[in-house]
């Protein structure tokens, strides 16, 4: 067996479930890594009776995009794997194209897995995609280290939704070595050898030139230690943050502000570490960061910041299909209602609903959402008990919270694809009154 092929096949056997029931999805370009993926991926999937699905994204960049793409589908088939193209279509931008060329592509690759039930998209990274991250980073450009198993950068397209890197051990060469061998050929993107862009220069360097590429932060200590209320309040033990070296604590803090706030990207570092200071000095103190509100004392909370309206995140919403609100709520099933947030219309709520209010901090209720009929009615969406899943019943519809599920793959939790089909029953519920007596379990 190739080497390449056996580290790769390790990966999957750590990462995948072999008795997962929908498919996995494998990120396909056609270039030599993503087809030595492709063949890793299969030789697992055969083992274990898994389907394959091939997502090819043209990014229309190229004139020859559309060529590539049936050569990319033809090598699919040869492998009996199905092939979808997926398109980025509208008008693309004069400046950082490589980095919208990328969310882009995450994005389409995020929503095509969600659609048919996947779990995890293998991506074809190699050690040497890692080693031009950390020559790119010496050239000031921000990009962190790759990971094995990550959850999906985008957000919330990404929701539920792992990446896994089978072969980001093995060298480039090796797997061409590999191909070659098999007397198979791949695509050149000629993009790979543009100087302008910072990529292409990393891939200029001497091979084995670059830093050891920084192992990521592992907060998986600091994460287990911390609590996510059933509205999507994250309670961290603020000695322990304290304690903690820096590169945790502020990874830590970073993603508990997105999550809390449910912005889809991470608060600056800079401005983390300023926090991280105040937290250290024990003030106790209320600020403002990233959308979420800073809740300093004993120990710390974090909350969504009902008067941050930068994002517009908090705005109503008709809701016609499934759709995420604020980047904390999931609505389902509540067509002909609206989605807003509480605050400005506790008063029309009915007394059964301010009931339930009574168990939460008042500084956590402006952001909790609420469903307004056509009938300018307003109640509560409602908790289901603890021990079930963790969707908020309202009427017509259940609204389910992201934010802990979210929290726990971000910070490593989740480490196999196994687990995100238990991830709900590894939820710790708060004991709360914020369960309504209309909940269903």
């Amino acid at each position: 067996m190739p080497e390449p092929l056996d580290a790769g096949l390790d990966v999957c056997g750590r990462r995948l479930d072999p008795e997962g029931q929908g498919p996995v999805a494998v990120a396909f370009s056609g270039g030599g890594d993503s087809l030595a993926l492709l063949l890793t991926a299969q030789a697992w999937a055969r083992r274990y009776g898994r389907p394959l699905l091939a997502l090819h994204v043209d990014h229309g960049l190229q004139t020859q995009s559309i060529a590539w793409a049936d050569r990319a589908e033809a090598a699919a088939a040869r492998l009996d794997v199905p092939f979808k193209r997926l398109l980025w279509i509208g008008k693309k931008p004069s400046t950082g194209l490589p980095a919208a060329a990328r969310e882009a592509r995450h994005g389409l690759i995020a929503e095509a897995a969600r659609a048919v039930g996947a779990k995890v998209v293998l991506l074809g990274h190699t050690l040497d995609d890692q080693l031009e991250n950390a020559l790119m980073r010496g050239a000031g450009v921000p990009v962190g280290p790759l990971r094995e198993w990550s959850p999906s950068p985008v957000w919330p397209q990404g929701r539920d939704l792992f990446h896994c890197r089978p072969l980001l051990a093995v060298r480039r060469e090796a797997l061409r070595e590999w191909l070659r061998a098999e007397g198979l050929d791949w695509i050149d993107d000629p993009a790979n050898a543009d100087l302008r862009y910072a990529r292409a220069r990393a891939r200029q360097a001497p091979q084995g030139a670059g830093a050891e590429p920084p192992l990521a932060a592992d907060i998986t200590r600091l994460a287990a230690a911390c609590r996510v209320t059933p509205w999507g309040a994250i309670e961290i033990d603020r000695a322990a943050l304290s304690a903690a070296p820096d590169a945790e604590a502020q990874r830590l803090l970073q993603i508990a502000l997105a999550c809390a706030s449910g912005a889809s990207g991470m608060a600056r570092a800079a401005r983390v570490g300023g926090l991280l200071d105040r937290l250290r000095s024990q003030e106790t103190f209320i600020a403002g960061l990233a959308g979420a509100r800073v809740i300093a004392g004993q120990d710390l909370r974090l909350v969504r910041e009902a008067g941050e309206a930068a994002r517009g995140g908090l705005e109503p919403v008709d809701l016609g299909s499934p759709a995420v609100w604020d980047g904390r709520w999931l609505a389902e099933g509540c067509q002909g209602l609206q989605i807003l947030a509480l605050a400005g219309h506790a008063a029309q709520l009915a007394p059964s609903d301010a009931a339930a209010l009574v168990g939460i901090p008042a500084s956590d209720r402006p952001s909790l959402p609420v469903l307004r009929d056509s009938r300018d009615r307003v109640r509560l969406a409602r908790l289901a008990k603890p021990g079930h899943d963790d969707h908020l019943d309202g009427a017509g519809g259940c609204v389910r919270l992201l934010v802990e599920r979210r929290f726990k793959a971000a910070c490593g939790l989740i480490r196999c694809e196994a687990e995100t089909m238990t991830i709900a029953r590894m939820a710790k519920f708060h004991p709360s009154p914020y369960v309504g007596a209309e909940g269903k379990d």
